[in-house]
């Protein structure tokens, strides 16, 4: 792999013009085929064989009729302070808007409140009902915009007026930009602290934005094509930038270490490539093995949402290791460290120890002064901040997570206002006859009046028999709102409810929301697992050791419980929630587990190949494990570190964005980054390789026999171009 790339690299350098015009011209094709094709993201977030999804399928095939309706969106009124819905002028106001609306495209028919009687107590508040013609699916956005523009004819007149759906969406995904630029403009001062140049703190952002858009423009030409819920493009773009970003830093920091040495500038990109490209490719596989295995689950959404992420890195990494060296042999000694050709390379290694170094070198005499200190400290550390996670509870957010003033959290307010929580937790039974020839219509009363009975039920809102007796559908409102316990208990209540002649089935968005949290939490173990003993092989066959694989997996569990505990312990929990722009305390993201394991441990993984593939090449050149720490510290530890804060510094500007999905995915990633990075990696774990000596190397003969020899470090690279100085 070393050779290859390194002979890559050399071509890269030496075919600039070809490089560049090939990835402009991919560039400018793909996009041409996303303005051509356009974007069609479905975020139907549904598990197949859960029970409420079971529970659509039977209704689809058996009563196929409750189905059909066309999609309803609630338009929400408020009454004047001091008025009601019923005084005439406010009437009048509300009768003229939906005379407008009864005008739209594709409307078939509007209920009046008063049609429906579903006025408050106090009534001044109710919801007229707006029926399509089409599906809730296929309602587009630009009809629902058609709609909300007519809200100022009463909203101008005092009463507030709103659009909600829990089938239909009525907001469509957005892109925040302003808060993921300030993240970049981050990343771009920690790149100009690291290398004091703008022309090389610009170029790693350059070549990752465009490794991220190439891998946009694939996921949206794929939308056409199969299900892609929009909250991929998120989790693409944050991680395929974070990683470009890292991907290209450590190529260019290899350069010009190597440039220092003496070398040229094509022999520098070439090392480079062959060397820390091997590491970034390997770094990479690690991330893409993490993101390809959400599909252990099967849990549709989650597997395209790891293959979208995956996607990206991969462009990230045939970037870095093909256009970064071209780039470098463009920009040239305007790049370039000064450096005194007359100076041996001892003294040129020493020169640049104490000049960028003297941080590094402290930390690492620090760690080799007090190594079990520091391991008792960071293990003790993240231990207490992993507590929370024990009690964890996992859920989806709805409209309540969002900003006080927000649209989505003014109409989700409105009907709590006049409804109760129980209104957003509609829970849809299905009552089917389990005896042949069985019937369910002349139970229907007491089916009813059982299921008002139970524990947590507020109201029954509907009822709908089939007309052949043998199937009733009942929506019904619990008391408590979709993520409480309550609910969920009610869910399993009805679902174990012993019924004479009947079973009884729960669907609707609640139902398919507990289904999802629990089909995802009962995953979580068995893919953490798998994701891990396969990275642990992997590590294995790099290292050619058994102690360090396992002391890396040890450490990202390390991490990984530190990350969840701290999100649960500011967002379940409430504390200092509000600092992180959260408006209210609500159960963790479902899927938030399974996608940090996922992420999170491809990065930690990027970090450890980073920094013990350094230890492990001066460990192989001299055969003095605790000297092998300490080069590894000094020569690597400064590059994680800026690999590190940029990583926060993006995935921080993904955290304040004020979406509630896409913010605590950010913020699991941000501390997740944070503690691993920073604790696991620059503190945990070379503490521990130096109290493990010359161990941490160990690996028995009979296996290191059959294991291939990857050469990550370069070896096989540098042996001969001393051959060819010494025949020179």
């Amino acid at each position: 792999m070393a050779k290859l790339l390194y002979k890559l690299g050399y071509w890269a350098a030496d075919h600039v013009k070809t490089v560049l015009f090939s990835t402009l011209a991919l560039f400018i094709a793909l996009g041409a085929v996303v303005l051509g094709m356009g974007m069609n993201f479905n975020d139907d977030m549904s598990i197949p064989g859960t029970s409420a999804q079971n529970t659509i399928e039977l209704l689809e095939e058996k009563f196929p009729e409750v189905g059909k309706a066309g999609a309803q969106i609630q338009i929400v009124f408020k009454a004047p302070e001091g008025k009601t819905l019923l005084d005439s002028d406010v009437q009048g106001n509300i009768a003229s808007l939906i005379k407008d609306v009864e005008k739209l495209d594709g409307i078939e028919a509007v209920y009046l409140p008063e049609m429906l009687q579903n006025y408050n107590e106090d009534q001044t508040i109710a919801y007229a009902m707006a029926i399509y013609d089409v599906p809730s699916k296929e309602v587009t956005f630009d009809q629902v915009d058609e709609l909300r523009a007519l809200l100022p004819a009463t909203s101008d007149e005092g009463i507030q007026t709103e659009l909600y759906s829990s089938e239909t969406e009525v907001y469509p995904f957005e892109v925040h930009m302003k808060t993921e630029i300030l993240g970049i403009i981050a990343a771009f001062l920690i790149l100009f602290l690291t290398f004091g140049s703008l022309r090389l703190a610009g170029m790693p952002i350059f070549t990752a934005v465009i490794g991220l858009l190439i891998g946009i423009f694939c996921i949206l030409i794929a939308t056409n094509f199969t299900s892609i819920a929009a909250v991929c493009l998120s989790l693409a773009g944050m991680l395929g930038l974070a990683v470009g970003i890292d991907y290209a830093l450590f190529i260019v920091s290899r350069f010009r270490q190597e440039y220092e040495k003496g070398y040229s500038i094509k022999q520098s990109i070439a090392i480079a490539n062959g060397t820390a490209g091997t590491a970034v490719v390997f770094a990479g596989i690690t991330v893409i093995i993490a993101l390809v295995g959400l599909a252990i689950p099967q849990i549709p959404f989650l597997s395209i949402m790891g293959y979208s992420a995956a996607l990206t890195v991969l462009f990230s990494i045939i970037v870095a290791i093909v256009v970064v060296p071209a780039l470098l042999n463009v920009l040239g000694h305007k790049i370039t460290p000064p450096v005194d050709r007359k100076k041996t390379t001892a003294e040129k290694v020493a020169n640049r120890i104490k000049l960028s170094g003297k941080f590094m070198q402290g930390w690492a005499k620090a760690l080799n002064k007090m190594p079990a200190l520091f391991v008792i400290i960071g293990v003790l550390l993240l231990s207490v901040i992993s507590i929370p996670f024990f009690d964890m509870k996992l859920g989806l957010p709805d409209d309540s997570f969002y900003e006080e003033g927000t649209d989505q959290r003014d109409s989700y307010d409105l009907l709590k206002e006049a409804y109760g929580e129980g209104y957003h937790a509609s829970l849809v039974v299905v009552a089917e006859a389990t005896e042949k020839d069985g019937e369910v219509l002349s139970k229907l009363e007491q089916l009813q009046a059982d299921l008002m009975a139970m524990d947590h039920v507020d109201m029954i809102t509907n009822v709908i028999p089939k007309e052949s007796g043998e199937m009733a559908v009942i929506t019904l409102n619990p008391t408590s709102g979709p993520n409480d316990d309550e609910t969920i208990e009610l869910v399993h209540d009805i679902r174990n409810a012993e019924m004479d002649g009947m079973k009884l089935n729960v669907t609707g968005m609640t139902a398919m929301n507990i289904d999802i949290s629990e089909k995802l939490g009962d995953a979580l173990p068995v893919f953490a697992s798998t994701i891990i003993g396969l990275a642990f092989i992997i590590f294995m066959v790099i290292f050619r050791s058994i102690l360090v694989p396992l002391k890396a997996v040890l450490g990202f569990v390390l991490s990984l419980g530190a990350t969840l505990g701290f999100i649960t312990w500011v967002v379940q929990d409430g504390n200092f929630y509000e600092v992180f722009g959260y408006a209210t305390t609500s159960p963790i993201l479902s899927f938030l587990p399974i996608i940090t394991v996922g992420i999170l441990f491809g990065l930690a993984m990027d970090y450890e190949v980073f920094l013990v593939s350094r230890m492990r090449e001066e460990f192989t050149h001299s055969g003095d494990a605790r000297k092998a720490v300490l080069a590894g510290i000094r020569d690597s530890g400064g590059v994680v570190t800026a690999a590190g804060l940029i990583m926060i510094a993006v995935f921080t500007g993904f955290m304040m964005t004020p979406d509630p999905m896409i913010k605590i995915i950010g913020m699991a990633l941000t501390f997740g980054v944070l503690f691993d990075a920073f604790i696991v990696r620059m503190m945990i774990v070379p503490a521990i390789m130096l109290l493990m000596g010359k161990a941490a190397w160990y690996m028995p003969k009979w296996l290191e026999k059959i294991l291939p020899n990857i050469d990550i470090e370069g070896e096989s690279i540098m042996k001969e171009l001393e051959k060819e100085k010494k025949q020179s």
